[in-house]
């Protein structure tokens, strides 16, 4: 698949560049797309989340009624979890949720992310730019100028650019991320991929 290069300005500079096959022409893979988010997500989590029991709680350990004959349920100390404000059982530990993917599952999944994008044809490539000082206004007028300021988007540069980043980090639907830090979570999350000359080339070499 070819696809024409653009300026900052919209104009179309003529040039050509090519999608590697290899890459965003495969067969997507649904299932590696969903193991890949589900741990991408899972990773994130704190599992800081924690309920106390019956042996944590401070109050009395007096049997608060007759073991039979109140006509309820048996209960013993005012921490039972029968009454309100008592403990809770089986309740929520402090526990990781990380778990372990392959890294070619993890490959297989980014390429078969950046294919769907292709297949949807939700990719833009531009010429390597850079910006003097960071102007969220001339990040707005590059955007409005590639016909996707209406969607949420994925600026995938070669390399880390300070001024493009704070240009762009106020914008609530606008994402700038690194090639070494592409990943399908990133992908997908974005309904339009816009990328430079320079981190296309180096896609192409995944």
């Amino acid at each position: 698949m070819e696809l024409s290069v653009y300026n900052i300005k919209g104009e179309d500079t003529g040039k050509k560049v090519t999608l590697n096959d290899s890459i965003f022409g495969v067969e997507p893979n649904d299932h590696a797309i969903y193991l890949d988010v589900k741990q991408h997500l899972a990773n994130k989590r704190q599992g800081t989340h924690k309920s106390k029991e019956r042996s944590e709680m401070s109050g009395s350990t007096r049997k608060l009624g007759r073991q039979k004959g109140g006509g309820g349920a048996r209960r013993g100390d005012i921490n039972s979890p029968v009454l309100v404000g008592g403990a809770r059982v089986f309740g929520p530990k402090p526990r990781d949720y990380e778990f372990k993917l392959n890294k070619k599952v993890k490959a297989l999944a980014r390429i078969s992310a950046l294919a769907h994008k292709a297949k949807a044809n939700a990719i833009v490539v531009v010429e390597d730019f850079s910006f003097e000082t960071p102007k969220t206004k001339d990040f707005i007028d590059m955007v409005k100028n590639l016909k996707v300021a209406d969607k949420k988007m994925l600026l995938v540069l070669a390399e880390n650019n300070k001024n493009i980043y704070l240009s762009a980090r106020n914008l609530q639907k606008t994402n700038v991320t690194t090639v070494s830090e592409l990943n399908t979570y990133k992908v997908l999350d974005a309904a339009q991929l816009v990328v430079t000359e320079s981190s296309l080339a180096a896609i192409n070499n995944f």
